[in-house]
Formats: structure tokens, sequence, C-alpha cells
């Protein structure tokens, strides 16, 4: 606690009864803690967090790094406000920085912030901004199970059951690539994933578990697809157990920028009639096959590995207006075309 001499004793003993109030109700901060730039706190911040994944340790670096240290990073702690957190946001919207990337960004500086008022840096978090932290990603396409195919028959034939599993068993990058023959069961038509791979920004490969406690999972396989599974064993994984299911084109572990390459990706999605498609919208789509499958809640949440409700409810909703558009139009044609007997129906019902 820094010290401040006083003319009076009178004002010594005031200040001091304010300070032990402050004390009492949790309210007080400490002035000289206070004075740590931002920037130092934050690389402090992830640095205590032990529990935190290489790529989450990345991701936070990356969002403190481009788009917070510039702004604020050298901006004492206490002097952050909530006009200041939004004068940031709007600088970096105007930037052209995107939505999402924004959002990123200030709920990781509002966890920072969180904190530091935790530790009575800061009498309150500044980041009082309603909505800001919330994303809203595009839209993203949904394949037909008939482009699916087409685009598994585009691929390499060591690739094509690659896109079908991961697709209709809704997985991730980092979870296809990481199977082993172990996971692959074909006479349960399951798979297990138990671990997935994790590419860094600096090209570092690290295999660990599932992204959350609920990525590791079994996940039943439309027996459709039980063939071409089989076939890929036979003819593309070694025998052990621990094999790789998937390889690059010698064997070794197989990484995104080469299956992109590998694949042709970009002519191959053009070519069905989906350009920017994204590896992940396989999963999308698998997943909202799924949800229209009548599946409850629970059930997707198993399947897709998710720990939170969030992501389950958007396909379960995205489904339930999907059907009530078909009931509208069923219900608009048979309006129209109704004849005598039909409209006596529609009259009566």
């Amino acid at each position: 606690m820094g010290e401040t001499t006083y003319a009076r004793e009178r004002d010594a003993e005031k200040a001091l009864s304010l300070i032990e109030a402050k004390l009492i109700t949790g309210d007080w901060t400490d002035p000289q803690r206070a004075k740590v730039k931002l920037g130092d706190y934050a690389n402090k911040w992830i640095a205590e967090r032990t529990n935190l994944r290489p790529r989450t340790v990345e991701i936070y670096k990356g969002l403190l790094k481009r788009y917070i240290g510039p702004h604020l990073g050298v901006m004492p702690i206490g002097k952050l406000d909530t006009a200041a957190i939004r004068e940031w946001r709007v600088l970096l919207l105007g930037n052209g920085v995107g939505q999402s990337e924004v959002a990123k960004a200030y709920r990781f500086l509002r966890a920072v912030l969180m904190t530091a008022a935790d530790d009575q840096i800061i009498p309150r978090n500044p980041c009082r901004i309603r909505g800001a932290g919330e994303e809203k990603p595009e839209e993203r396409p949904v394949l037909t199970v008939a482009k699916v195919f087409e685009l598994a028959d585009l691929m390499p034939e060591r690739l094509r059951a690659l896109v079908l599993l991961a697709t209709f068993a809704s997985l991730r990058w980092g979870e296809v690539a990481a199977l082993r023959r172990m996971d692959l069961d074909l006479t349960a038509r399951t798979v297990s994933v138990r671990q997935q791979h994790v590419e860094l920004d600096t090209g570092e490969l690290l295999v660990g578990p599932p992204k959350s406690r609920a990525g590791a999972r079994t996940v039943a396989i439309p027996e459709a697809i039980s063939g071409a599974l089989r076939d890929h064993l036979n003819q593309f994984t070694a025998p052990e157990a621990d094999a790789l299911i998937f390889t690059g084109s010698r064997g070794g572990i197989l990484r995104r920028s080469n299956f992109r390459r590998a694949a042709k990706w970009d002519k191959s999605t053009k070519k069905i009639g989906s350009p920017g498609l994204h590896f992940h919208d396989l999963r999308h789509t698998g997943n909202t096959i799924a949800a229209s499958s009548g599946a409850s809640l629970k059930d997707l949440m198993q399947r897709m590995g998710h720990d939170s409700v969030r992501a389950a409810l958007i396909y379960q909703h995205s489904t339930a207006e999907a059907d009530r558009k078909i009931a509208d139009a069923m219900n608009a044609k048979i309006t129209k075309d109704a004849n005598g007997s039909s409209k006596k129906i529609l009259r009566t019902s």
C-alpha cells in the first residue's frame, strides 16, 4: 500500500476510516498494483493458467498481440473504464476486423479483467458492453447426402472414406486425423474418439485428449459407409491395432494442409457446386442430418461431443424450423389444390 502524507491528523484518520470501510465491504483496491500495464498483466494471466491447452494459449496470445496490445497494452490497468473499452471495440470494427474476431478478443479481455477485479486490483470489470462477446457466425452450407458422396468420389481413393466418416460420424478434423485401427469397430459399426491432433501455428503437431470431456465418445456409423471403411482398412491402413487409419501418401501423419493439397479441395468443392466449403462443414452437415432424425437433445450432445446444450439446441431449432416450412408448404398446396371433398375436410378439421 502506498504512503500518503496528510497535513492534519483528522484528515489522515478520515482516509484510514474510508480504507477500512472498503476493506470490510470488499471494495478496496490496491492503487500500486493498479499501475501495472494491461499487456503485462494479460501475459501473466495466460502464464498462470497452467491447465490451458497449447492451442488455447496460442489463440489468447494471438488476440493479445493483434488486437489488444497495440491499443490498450500500455495502459495502466486501473485507468481502463467502460468508455475506453467501447472506443477500442469500435476502432477494431472500423479497421475491418471481423465481428467474430472482435468478440473473441473482447471475451478474452473480459476474462483477464474479471481476474483483476477478483484480485482487488480494480473495483469492477469495465467490460460491460451488452452483446459485445457474442459471435454471429455466417450461416454455413449443408450438403445433401448425394453431394457428400459426390465430393467423396472426387477424392483420391485413400481419402474417400475420410470424407464419408467425418461427415456421417460428425467428426472434427483433429479427431478423424488421430483415429487408429482399434478405434473403428465395423462389426458393431462404431467409431471411438479417444484423442485428437492439434496443429499449432508454428507447425508443431500435438497429440492429446479430445477438445472437451464430452469429446471422448463412441459414435454409431451408418451401415451404408461400412463397405468404404472396410475397403480403406484393407488397402491403406497398417495391420497393427494402433496404426493410424488415415495417413499421408508416405504413411506419415496426415496434416490438414497435405489433405487439402492431395484432395484438390478448392477444385473439388467448386465442382460439386459448393465453392468455399470448409472441411468443418462436413461435421456441420452430419450434425444437421442427425438432428433431422428426431434425436433427443441428450443424444445429439453425446454424438456431437459437446458439454454444452447450446450447439445441439441450434441444430434442433434449425430442424424444427425446416419442418415447419415443410408443413406450411404442404398446407398452402392443400388449400390451393383442394377439391370439394378436401374442402369439406378442411372446414370440419
